[in-house]
């Protein structure tokens, strides 16, 4: 089945930015590559993940008709960072050796691109997901297309009709952009209705339908609120107006250029070995011939294991273990999981490491727990992506983790540290 996935390029490199801000990414020459980094690791994500048939990023391009049509629009905001300035360049070249292709159009913002592009390809049938932390997108959501956004605590949201109508209080998606224009946007700088929040806009919505409704029959609102609503009848309808992501930008869906396509890996080599992101270089272009198999069959931890011929061949893409005969062991259960605690709490150094869904630790999501106690002897503990699950497996190691008695080394761990302290 064809599955699309949009991407609101701006929100989500300012949100990669902003996630390091207090420790940013800066490489040898002197280049903060935050933003990139976090966009990457995010593509990156949605492509092995979620393996999309199709895909796009839509980047705002230019003055809008908002900024024509309210001067005021967005005014308030500080001006772009410069280092935001000088990734969004570099953006575009990795997105274009990926073969992905850079939807814009001018005097439009990326949510309108995404709005027309959306609704096209739901109305035959394609399942949309457009990837973005912005609420606004739930006025365009249907049966065939969903919001699919970044959450805070890690991992992604799925939204649909009935998930934005719950969130909301709403009857239908649509409702969205009338309770927008009643609260107002204070990031977009649009002022809605003075005084009017989330509850007693959806409220309003509730009884009247819609705002036009409402401003038509304005004299059955009790109190101080009409006198609030009456007073404020023109910058309703101009938030209305703004917050209103428009579905007919002159852009076709050509689902044929959407498709995804082998990289162009020579051209992401040099873009990340001049980032300096090795990491990414080994994700996008020297990924192994072979890639990682899980190991089905369930070791013993006090048997002889088979090591390297019987199990190091199905690992192979880890270099380091080449070198040495090793046990690289694979840990699926709770019992074997208590098993490993009562090995490693004999020991006086532990080698560790976390792997997870994001860069950000604050977004972080446990997959997996690597552990190293002597040389050539590794353990990994697959964690299972229910949260309570996952809890339950990391609480079996936490008094490893916290034990003074045991010296903990690794590569990055401040990064581990933050991701386990959201697990407790």
């Amino acid at each position: 089945m064809d599955k699309l996935f949009l991407l609101d390029a701006y929100a989500l490199i300012y949100r990669a930015y902003y996630a390091f801000i207090k420790n940013p990414r800066i490489n040898s020459k002197g280049m903060n590559t935050s933003a990139v980094m976090g966009f990457v690791n995010t593509l990156n994500e949605i492509l092995t993940k979620e393996q999309p048939t199709h895909i796009g990023v839509a980047f705002d391009h230019g003055k809008t008709f908002r900024d024509e049509a309210f001067p005021a629009y967005k005014a308030q905001r500080e001006e772009t960072p410069e280092d935001i300035r000088a990734s969004v360049p570099v953006i575009k070249s990795i997105i274009e050796a990926m073969h992905i292709p850079v939807l814009q159009v001018d005097g439009f913002e990326a949510d309108d691109v995404i709005g027309t592009l959306a609704t096209k390809a739901g109305a035959t049938g394609i399942k949309t997901y457009m990837l973005t932390p912005d609420k606004d997108y739930g006025q365009l959501v249907s049966d065939n297309v969903f919001i699919f956004r970044p959450r805070h605590g890690g991992g992604y949201e799925t939204m649909g009709p009935s998930e934005v109508c719950a969130k909301y209080e709403l009857d239908s998606p649509t409702q969205v952009i009338d309770l927008l224009a009643l609260m107002g946007d204070s990031a977009d700088n649009f002022p809605g209705c003075p005084g009017v929040g989330p509850k007693t806009a959806a409220k309003l919505i509730g009884e009247f339908g819609s705002i036009d409704n409402m401003l038509e029959n304005s004299s059955k609102i009790k109190g101080k609120l009409r006198e609030k609503v009456e007073s404020a009848v023109d910058d309703i309808r101009m938030s209305k107006f703004l917050a209103t992501i428009r579905t007919d930008v002159p852009i076709d869906l050509n689902l044929d250029s959407l498709k995804i396509e082998e990289p162009d890996t020579a051209r992401l080599a040099e873009i990340f070995t001049e980032l300096e992101f090795k990491s990414l270089l080994d994700k996008f272009v020297k990924k192994p011939q072979q890639q990682q198999k899980v190991v089905n069959q369930q070791l013993d931890l006090f048997a002889e294991n088979p090591t390297n011929d019987a199990v190091g061949s199905e690992f192979s893409s880890f270099e380091s273990l080449k070198t040495t005969s090793h046990d690289y062991q694979l840990i699926e259960t709770e019992e074997d999981a208590r098993k490993l605690f009562d090995f490693f709490v004999t020991k006086q150094i532990l080698s560790l490491d976390t792997e997870t869904t994001s860069i950000n630790p604050v977004d972080a999501e446990l997959v997996g727990l690597s552990f190293s106690v002597e040389e050539g002897k590794a353990f990994y503990v697959a964690i299972p992506a229910e949260r309570k699950k996952a809890q339950t497996i990391v609480n079996i190691f936490k008094p490893l983790y916290e034990s003074t008695e045991i010296l903990k080394i690794g590569q990055n761990i401040k990064y581990d540290m933050e991701v386990l302290m959201n697990y407790g």
